[in-house]
C-alpha cells in the first residue's frame, strides 16, 4: 500500500508521471511535513537553505522511486484490484524493465543529492534505501507492512539531524517513533479502502489483520502519536504554540474517526487524506514556536 491517493480517476495521461505518482501529490505532502519537522527541530529553528533544498528535492525523488518499485513489485496483483488495475504496469503502458530503468535513474539523482551532505548522512542513506526497497514486498509475508512504510517515512529524522548537526542525539528517536506510529495509523485508513480486494487475493495489511478492531487501533495509535509528540515538545523545550498545534491535530484525528466510523471506502480515503492537514498544523506549530522564541517580541508569548 503506497500513499498515492487513488480511488478517483486520474486526468493525467502521461504514464510515466502516473507511475511516479507525480499526478497525485498527497504522498509528497505526507512525507514533506515530517521532513520539515525533523529539519526544524535539528536546526532549533530554520535549517540551512542548502539542507532544506536537498531534503525537499530528495523527498520528491525518493517518493517517486518508492512508487515505481512498489508498482514493479505489485505488477502481477494490481490488475486484480479495482483501484489499481489501470496503473501503467498492469495496463501494459510501461514495461517492467522500463520501470526498473526509471527507478535506477531516480535513485541516481537521490545519490547525487546525498553526496552534497556529509559522511554520516551518506552512511544513513543506505539504510533508507534498504527500507524503501524492502517495504513493497512486506505485504507478502507480514500483516504489518504499514510498519515498514512508517520506518521508511521516519528515516528522514536521523538523516536530517546528521545533515544539520552531524550528530544523532537520542531525543531524535522520539520524533522517529511518533512518525512511525502516525504513519501506521493513516496508512491503515488507506488499507481499509482496499480491504475487500486484499482479502480476495491474499494481500496482507493492518486493515486485514485488525478486522473490526481497525478503528480502535487507529485511535490508539493517534493518541500514542500525540503523546510522543508531546514528549518531543518537552524534550526540545517548546512553548504553548507548539502544544496548541497538537491540540488542533487531536481535533483533526477526532474528525477522521467521525467520518470513517461506518468504514465506507470514500470516507476512509478522506480520513487518510486529512492527515496532510495534521502534518501541516504540527509543522506550523513548530515553526511559529521557534519564531516566537527568537523574535524580539517572543517574550510576550
Amino acid at each position: 500500500m503506497t500513499t498515492s491517493g487513488e480511488p478517483r480517476k486520474t486526468f493525467v495521461s502521461n504514464p510515466w508521471l502516473r507511475l511516479m505518482r507525480l499526478d497525485r501529490p498527497i504522498g509528497v505532502y505526507l512525507l514533506m511535513w515530517p521532513t520539515l519537522w525533523a529539519l526544524w527541530f535539528a536546526a532549533e529553528g530554520i535549517p540551512t537553505l542548502k539542507n532544506l533544498s536537498i531534503f525537499l528535492i530528495g523527498l520528491v525523488v525518493m517518493r517517486a522511486a518508492g512508487c515505481v518499485i512498489n508498482d514493479y513489485a505489485d505488477r502481477d496483483i494490481d490488475g486484480l484490484v479495482e483501484r489499481t488495475k489501470y496503473r501503467p504496469l498492469p495496463s501494459g503502458e510501461i514495461q517492467p524493465n522500463q520501470a526498473l530503468w526509471l527507478c535506477g535513474g531516480l535513485l541516481s539523482v537521490a545519490l547525487i543529492l546525498v553526496l552534497m551532505t556529509n559522511s554520516l548522512t551518506i552512511a544513513l542513506s543506505f539504510g533508507g534505501l534498504a527500507v524503501t526497497a524492502v517495504y513493497p514486498f512486506m505485504k507478502r509475508f507480514t500483516q504489518l507492512p504499514q510498519i515498514g512504510l512508517g520506518v521508511a517515512w521516519a528515516w528522514v529524522v536521523p538523516m536530517s539531524f546528521a545533515a544539520q548537526t552531524e550528530e544523532l542525539p537520542p531525543e531524535l528517536w522520539l520524533i522517529f517513533a511518533a512518525i512511525v506510529v502516525w504513519t501506521v495509523a493513516f496508512d491503515t485508513y488507506y488499507a481499509m479502502v482496499d480491504r475487500a480486494d486484499d482479502l480476495k487475493i491474499g494481500v496482507k495489511s493492518t486493515a486485514v489483520l485488525l478486522g473490526r478492531y481497525d478503528l480502535l487501533m487507529i485511535v490508539l495509535l493517534q493518541v500514542a502519536t500525540l503523546i510522543l509528540m508531546s514528549l518531543v515538545g518537552l524534550e526540545f523545550q517548546r512553548g504553548w504554540i507548539y502544544f496548541f498545534s497538537l491540540l488542533v491535530s487531536a481535533g483533526f484525528f477526532a474528525n477522521q474517526f467521525r467520518g470513517a466510523r461506518h468504514r465506507e471506502r470514500l470516507a476512509c480515503f478522506a480520513a487518510f487524506l486529512n492527515n496532510h492537514r495534521v502534518g501541516m498544523v504540527i509543522f506550523m506549530g513548530i515553526a511559529l514556536d521557534y519564531l516566537a522564541e527568537s523574535s524580539p517580541v517572543g517574550s510576550y508569548f
